[in-house]
């Protein structure tokens, strides 16, 4: 067997690994006032009622796991490496390659991660005010009445 041949399913090998790295990676927590994880199912919470007093647009951004970034660096390196040059010119192809991957593997991760939020300012009914950031599955609007599930340090509004 050539040496190209091993390099190639080599390379093919650490693509796919990389590949799955980054999918993997991705699954991030929701924040919707909608979805409640394990631990919070069946847990009592404290309600609250209000009314909402202004809504503002924000981005949600989720933690960033380096998932991205090895994965594109592993298939940069890879493809940069195996189609560029011979000896030491495809290391060097090689290295650029997963520095470049890594960025862009990085920056791709980091836009997966966003998603669209509302930042809802509430007025308690006892006249505390309090502003919540959630997911914008649903539509807020000044005035309208709305109540506030707390538990455990997070907090929901809900119609």
């Amino acid at each position: 067997m050539n040496n190209n041949m091993l390099r190639g399913g080599l390379a093919t090998t650490l693509a796919f690994l990389a590949a799955a790295t980054l999918v993997a990676g991705c699954a991030t927590q929701s924040n919707s006032n909608s979805v409640y994880s394990t631990g919070q199912a069946q847990r009592e919470q404290i309600v609250r009622f209000g009314v909402v007093e202004g809504v503002r647009d924000v981005m949600i951004q989720g933690s960033q796991t380096g998932a991205g970034t090895l994965a594109g660096g592993a298939i940069g390196g890879v493809a940069a490496g195996s189609t560029i040059g011979g000896g030491n010119g495809a290391v060097a192809a090689g290295i650029l390659g997963a520095v470049l991957g890594g960025i862009a593997g990085s920056a791709a991760e980091n836009k997966i991660n966003q998603r669209r939020g509302l930042e809802i300012t509430v007025r308690l009914d006892n006249g505390e005010m309090r502003a919540i950031t959630q997911e914008a599955d649903e539509i807020f609007q000044p005035g309208q009445r709305v109540r506030l599930l707390s538990s455990g340090g997070v907090t929901r509004v809900t119609h």
